[in-house]
């Protein structure tokens, strides 16, 4: 959103989002065919993936893929991190709606890795509780790289770091996915669920996948 556009205050943005909300219900009756689909959404939904995603407001998945309402069962954490909420999300929609595939999706230039870089570079960095909750999730996937990184003596050239962490991450992720829930692992094991990692590219828009 154009800076002199942007909203100055919360009562501002709420006005923007029921203003938002009118326009979509009187598009309800237009000729678009994903409107028209609406109303079968309303007693059950059959979305032909799951993504997990970064909470990043520059990448919205159903625009990103292309895909209407209803099409995808998206969960959005910073970082795309796994945690027991996330996995029970899966598995819900894995086993409530039989969805074959699992993407979890990283993007480039994230926050949340970056912080977790900037927090093994810069032990000093003091973060709030919760956000420290999601760095720690993310560290595992990055302190390796940053000891490599750091194992000649030579400084460590941040931005390479989180582009190479950003991908380490959604690996991570993916396979505590896999082997994070015995649902899961089962549905994999036997063929039924294909999990895999994806990169999203927020200069290109491209969605590049990892290792599938």
């Amino acid at each position: 959103m154009p800076n002199d556009t942007r909203p100055k205050t919360g009562q501002e943005a709420l006005e923007l989002l029921k203003q938002g909300n009118i326009r979509y219900v009187d598009s309800l009756t237009n000729t678009d065919p994903c409107m028209q689909k609406r109303p079968e959404l309303v007693k059950d939904q059959d979305p032909l993936a799951i993504i997990l995603g970064c909470s990043d407001a520059r990448v919205p998945v159903e625009i990103v893929f292309d895909q209407g309402l209803g099409d995808l069962f998206v969960i959005r954490v910073a970082g795309n991190v796994v945690a027991p909420s996330q996995i029970g999300s899966v598995e819900f929609a894995a086993e409530k709606f039989d969805t074959k595939l699992v993407v979890v999706l990283g993007h480039s230039h994230c926050g949340a890795v970056t912080a977790c870089v900037e927090a093994l570079i810069n032990p000093e960095q003091n973060y709030s509780p919760n956000l420290q909750s999601i760095v720690d999730r993310i560290r595992p996937s990055v302190y390796n790289l940053h000891e490599l990184a750091t194992a000649n003596g030579q400084d460590v050239d941040a931005d390479e770091l989180v582009d190479r962490s950003i991908r380490a991450n959604v690996r991570m992720s993916v396979s505590q996915l896999k082997h994070g829930s015995r649902a899961l692992e089962d549905l994999t094991n036997s063929g039924q669920l294909l999990i895999v990692g994806a990169e999203y590219n927020l200069e290109t828009g491209k969605v590049r996948f990892l290792d599938a």
